[in-house]
């Protein structure tokens, strides 16, 4: 084990080491660190590829620009070879006694273990160094399943954790990394890329296209079909595509079993129901219910279905008819759940709403349309938010040059701009 230790140093900030901070991803730093100081663990959820390392380090180092010595702080990462000796939690607990041996810490010592969900048992270690009041722990776990959020760590931790879904860049970020103007073509620049933070330091097109690729095998391969013993993996991948492919559409399993049907693949609802599940627990796909907005309840039934980020349609599937107007949906439902609100797809009689947003008093209707060309779209667009006889707010958002004034209380908002109005 002391062998083994000796390998992780580069990993740690350690001797004057620091590991590469990446792009500083300061929302969540600053959301995170209000949080630090007690003894609730951190829980950072997100599909694989989504910056949570990054974030995991750059809390450290400000930790450590805090006054906390590089010494108290243990980093840990699954996804590295150098880590794949931990199978267990019993090897966790072996690792953590040749650090405090080689070390020497003093006082609080902080843990930070990426990836946590491929450590068998890790709930035990988890909810044993967290209340140990004798030698004092502060924890940050990441994950790439929202399972491990359920289960025996809920029942262990109840109300001893708080966890932060984290998505990729936001437009904010990715005109902070490539140092662009918040403006409509940046920002259909964004749309037409995506927010994975790798992309941005791949050279050309094809790399960012075979690393794309590479993330969802990764995640299929890995975190589903070994996880799951998956039957018939290339029907996985195909409910996959075909998600990708109809997002922002109502979409049911019972329309999913018959187009496999009709192309001569026989499967069952039970299946489909399942596989989908399995890829919404890896974050790479969202779902969206239905509300009825005049009976404030959730509807059974059909859902929408949002990309956790465009880059797999721009990159994989780019040749399936899909109009810019799905991807601005999709990218607003993004830019809602980054901002902590709950996102339904309203119903109202027979029109829809593409957004009811809530976050604890709040409640914001959103339509998306890519451009309010005449007066006519202007009307259709406008018209579900008109009959709504509430007085929360109502947002109508578009990718136009001008803003439009504000119509019985309807706020034209341009896509660019929709992050300040949900703070």
């Amino acid at each position: 084990m002391d062998e083994k230790f000796n390998s992780l140093s580069k990993f740690n900030f350690w001797g004057g080491n620091i590991p590469a901070p990446g792009f500083l991803r300061k929302d969540y730093v600053d959301k995170i660190f209000n949080y630090t100081g007690n003894k609730l663990v951190k829980v950072l959820v997100g599909q694989r590829r989504a910056g949570k390392s990054y974030i995991l380090r750059q809390i450290a180092q400000g930790l450590i620009d805090g006054g906390v010595n590089p010494h108290n702080i243990l980093y840990i990462n699954k996804e590295f070879i150098e880590f794949d000796f931990i199978s267990q939690y019993n090897d966790l607990e072996a690792l953590l006694k040749v650090y405090n041996n080689k070390l020497q810490p003093t006082g609080k010592k902080y843990l930070f273990i990426d990836e946590i969900q491929n450590i068998i048992g890790w709930e035990h270690f988890v909810n044993s160094h967290s209340q140990d009041f004798v030698e004092p722990y502060e924890i940050f776990i990441s994950g790439s399943n929202s399972r491990m959020l359920s289960g025996e760590l809920a029942t262990l931790l109840a109300g001893r954790y708080v966890s932060f879904e984290i998505f990729p860049f936001s437009f904010k970020e990715y005109i902070g990394i490539t140092g662009q103007e918040s403006t409509k073509e940046s920002y259909i620049s964004y749309m037409e890329n995506g927010g994975l933070p790798e992309l941005f330091v791949l050279p050309n097109e094809e790399t960012r296209r075979n690393y794309v690729g590479a993330i969802k095998d990764t995640v299929l391969l890995r975190d589903i079909i070994q996880r799951h013993s998956v039957k018939d993996p290339r029907l996985l991948e195909d409910i996959f595509v075909y998600l990708i492919n109809n997002a922002s559409n109502l979409v049911s399993i019972s329309n999913i079993v018959n187009f496999f049907k009709s192309n001569k693949r026989h499967t069952s609802y039970d299946t489909i129901s399942n596989y989908i599940g399995y890829i919404t627990d890896t974050f790479l796909v969202h779902s969206a219910e239905r509300y009825n907005i005049k009976g404030k309840e959730t509807i059974a039934g059909n859902l929408k279905y949002y990309i956790n980020d465009l880059s797999y349609k721009n990159y994989l599937y780019p040749g399936f008819g899909y109009g810019i107007g799905y991807k601005l949906e999709n990218l607003v439902y993004l830019e809602l759940r980054r901002a902590g609100y709950q996102v339904y797809v309203g119903t109202l009689g027979t029109k829809e709403v593409d957004f009811v947003a809530t976050r604890a008093d709040r409640v914001i209707y959103i339509q998306s349309t890519y451009l309010l060309a005449d007066e006519h779209t202007a009307k259709r667009e406008y018209a579900p938010l008109e009959i709504i006889r509430d007085n929360y707010e109502k947002f109508v958002v578009s990718l136009d040059d001008f803003t439009l004034p504000s119509n019985n209380g309807i706020i034209h908002i341009q896509a660019w701009n929709l992050a300040a109005a949900l703070v």
